[in-house]
């Protein structure tokens, strides 16, 4: 209403100055508009200044006025050049009136300047700072005042508040008039209260309920937790991506015909939620029918490729994501082959009538793109090198998709980030690309708490102060404090990750234990070490660390003690050299829901000090996603196995299970013990099978709340000599089992994990543990 009266009053004044141009001309100069009083024509006043006269400015040089208004100077002045001089008048903003009268032989324009802004403020605004809403309006102080410019930042604001969920919002511009034309810019904000979801409907679906539909989409309807996320909030775009994820969701089932036919979104009477309607059309289920290749590519072997082919897809139910699994492949094979630039295109051959699809994969020859540049964006910690490192690409290298995966791999890995994007936008020329490299920096510093209790040492706890990402350089500090009863540890360890900005990690560690283990073995150590190590790639998955140990340990041993731990009271030097080789196989260095982790880990003391033994330890790790990746299961085997030379193995080399190694079981809690003297004396060879699976609760995803349930199975035995002082120590490989529940929790102190562990099968002489809980804050 206000812009439209607005709009009347300007043109009825631009009619009204006509008119009066044509009432004092056009009775004495028929036509055209040429001359005035004395054969005077309009182009000779335009010609000069004191021809054209500017009445009523106050700020605007006069100068500057004719020069928005741009009469002709090389013909007459018509009507229509008049109207055209005051339209662009208007259009400058300057103005909120013009007129243009003839008197005395000269062209009056006459004009009332707009009030000038002297400052804008908001009233009323609480989730929005000033500061947010500043960069929103166009409105700025010392530029002229306009009503539609008002009126327009009113509307801008207002799509802000509804973009954040706030239907309700009200914005109303309000002027305060000052002196010498000035006026300040005030916006009345009425917030209002969040509009929420109130329902999620879904018409048309026969084969998936509603509520398992709605787990696929992201928006979600508001309930108890409403307070803690935010997908419960309607969001246009968020709309948009729900329809493009029940497709995928349908595509990946063998539903090849479907589609959304609507998203509807309905704004309750009261305004406070909406009623979301998808109505989806989702059509029969297809399966695979035949898989080939076609290569038009030069160069390439088409059997190689064509045995890269599943070949037991065919008469399954038809997976588009399956499609585009085999298509990644087929790229990485061209890729390794040094064939950049070819690219794979699926064609699916969909025979309607029998439902089957036949997919043929196409290799063409792509154009040939170079990376003219690589941006990087968002990191406002962490250094650009530290960044660019984890390219496998640098400027003028051939653009590869294969590698630019690879590199956002990588860069998560690093973990300083919480989102790692990589774009390609077009270069300066059709053959060059430009990378953008988008990152979120997150806390890489933590301090992190450890409570649990056992049944047999009570409660126990530590502490750690660890930075992963230190000054932005990448590089690892962590000081840890452990504190267990009467334990105490101060590790120290540094790591340059990327020496010289090449793939070589460095490290350095030192650590003083001080280990009070009287209430499991009966004796105290005190140990101080260092380990400095170095570790490299062999190829792109297996690295390799080499390490050198230098350890002195000085056991006090109880006069109380099992006879098999008096016999290593005293100090020793252990000077030994290790290795570790690792295989990764993973899908992602974070949360991996597909492949495996190997890792061989091996300790080999006698160069120097007393010691002399041959410990090895092999894990293989591997992770299976379930239901779209909602459930994750990860099946774990651990092994390791001690061999000493000239003499039986120190306690303190041996190996020990339960705590985190043996879910159920205390620290320490299983394996060879003396039991009169209630002392672990730990074992030469272990073996463990950990299976653990994970899974949401049925709570909002934004809680960071998942459940989990573990089963832990192996022993621990061996010893060098069973018989000491007429007692003989049973070392058999009893089997030990546990279950039990874990609780993962994001809380804004840090990540919380609580686990219940029960034994199923152990000793009598077994120490149990009820639970274990684990808390960090990050800075």
């Amino acid at each position: 209403m206000r812009m439209t009266a607005l709009i009347g009053r300007l043109c009825t004044r631009r009619v009204l100055a006509l008119a009066i141009l044509f009432a004092f001309v056009a009775p004495g100069f028929p036509g055209p508009i040429g001359k005035i009083a004395g054969n005077q024509s309009f182009k000779a006043m335009a010609q000069a200044t004191s021809g054209v006269v500017i009445q009523g400015n106050r700020r605007i040089e006069t100068a500057t006025i004719l020069s928005y208004m741009q009469l002709p100077t090389d013909r007459e002045v018509t009507a229509g050049d008049l109207n055209a001089a005051v339209q662009r008048l208007f259009d400058t903003g300057l103005f909120r009136d013009v007129q243009i009268v003839p008197a005395d032989g000269a062209l009056v324009v006459q004009v009332a300047e707009n009030p000038s802004i002297n400052v804008i403020s908001f009233e009323g605004n609480d989730v929005l700072n000033d500061e947010d809403l500043e960069q929103i309006v166009q409105s700025r102080p010392r530029l002229p005042f306009t009503r539609s410019g008002a009126e327009a930042d009113a509307q801008s604001i207002i799509e802000i508040y509804r973009r954040i969920g706030r239907y309700g919002a009200e914005v109303e511009p309000l002027i305060i008039e000052r002196e010498d034309n000035r006026v300040d810019l005030v916006f009345e904000i009425s917030e209002g209260e969040i509009t929420g979801v109130n329902s999620i409907d879904f018409v048309g679906n026969e084969q998936f309920s509603d509520r398992r539909l709605r787990r696929v989409i992201e928006t979600s309807e508001s309930g108890l937790f409403s307070a803690f996320i935010s997908s419960d909030v309607y969001d246009p775009d968020r709309l948009e991506l729900d329809k493009e994820l029940l497709r995928q969701f349908y595509l990946s089932r063998g539903y090849a015909d479907f589609t959304v036919l609507s998203a509807t979104a309905e704004l309750s009477p009261d305004r406070e939620g909406f009623f979301i309607t998808f109505t989806v059309d989702e059509g029969e289920i297809y399966t695979f029918g035949t898989l080939d290749v076609a290569i038009s590519a030069r160069g390439l072997d088409e059997e190689e490729f064509a045995a890269m082919l599943p070949d037991d897809l065919e008469g399954e139910t038809y997976d588009a994501s399956e499609v585009d699994d085999i298509a990644t492949e087929l790229t990485d094979l061209a890729g390794q082959k040094g064939f950049a630039f070819v690219q794979v295109q699926p064609r699916a051959n969909k025979n309607s009538e029998d439902r089957v699809i036949s997919v043929t994969f196409e290799l063409i020859e792509g154009s040939r793109i170079f990376v003219e540049r690589i941006d990087i964006e968002g990191n406002t910690l962490t250094l650009d090198r530290v960044i660019r490192r984890e390219l496998e690409l640098v400027e003028g290298d051939a653009f590869d998709t294969r590698k630019i995966r690879r590199s956002r791999a990588n860069i998560r890995g690093l973990t300083y980030f919480s989102r790692v994007d990589i774009e390609t936008e077009p270069g300066s020329a059709d053959d060059r690309a430009v990378l953008k490299v988008k990152v979120a920096e997150q806390s890489t510093g933590s301090l992190s708490f450890g409570v649990g209790f056992s049944s047999s040492a009570g409660p126990i706890g530590n502490v750690a102060l660890t930075e992963r990402n230190f000054l932005g350089r990448g590089q690892l500090v962590n000081i840890q404090v452990s504190a267990t009863g009467d334990t105490q540890i101060y590790d120290f360890m540094f790591t340059e990750p990327r020496f010289l900005d090449r793939d070589l990690r460095l490290s350095n560690r030192a650590f003083f234990l001080q280990d009070d283990r009287s209430d499991t073995s009966s004796f105290n150590v005190n140990s101080a070490g260092v380990s400095p190590s170095i570790g490299f790639p062999l190829s792109d998955d297996v690295r390799f660390t080499a390490r050198y140990n230098l350890l002195f340990d000085d056991i006090d041993v109880a006069t109380t003690a099992s006879p098999a731990i008096l016999v290593d009271e005293g100090s020793r030097y252990t000077s030994s050299v290790g290795y570790l080789l690792t295989y990764d196989q993973r899908n992602d260095p974070v949360e991996p829901t597909r492949g495996f982790l190997t890792q061989f880990d091996q300790q080999i003391a006698g160069l120097g000090g007393a010691s002399r033994f041959v410990k090895s330890r092999a894990k293989f790790t591997t992770w299976y996603g379930l239901l779209d990746d909602v459930v994750v299961a990860k099946v774990e085997l651990d092994g390791g196995a001690l061999f000493s030379f000239d003499r039986d193995t120190r306690i303190t080399e041996r190996f020990f299970l339960g705590g985190d190694t043996f879910r159920g079981f205390a620290d320490e809690g299983l394996g060879p013990r003396d039991v009169p003297f209630d002392d672990a004396l730990g074992g030469n060879y272990y073996t463990v099978a950990r299976f653990e699976v994970s899974f949401p609760l049925g709570l909002p995803e934004e809680l960071g709340i998942f459940g989990g349930a573990f089963i832990d199975a192996g022993t621990l035995w061996g010893l060098d000599d069973t018989s000491f002082g007429g007692t003989t120590i049973t070392d058999d490989a009893e089997f030990r089992a546990s279950a039990g529940g874990l609780l993962f929790l994001d809380t804004p102190l840090g990540p919380l994990a609580l686990s219940f562990g029960f034994p199923l099968l152990k000793e009598g002489f077994d120490e149990t543990e009820i639970f274990r809980l684990s808390l960090g804050t990050r800075f």
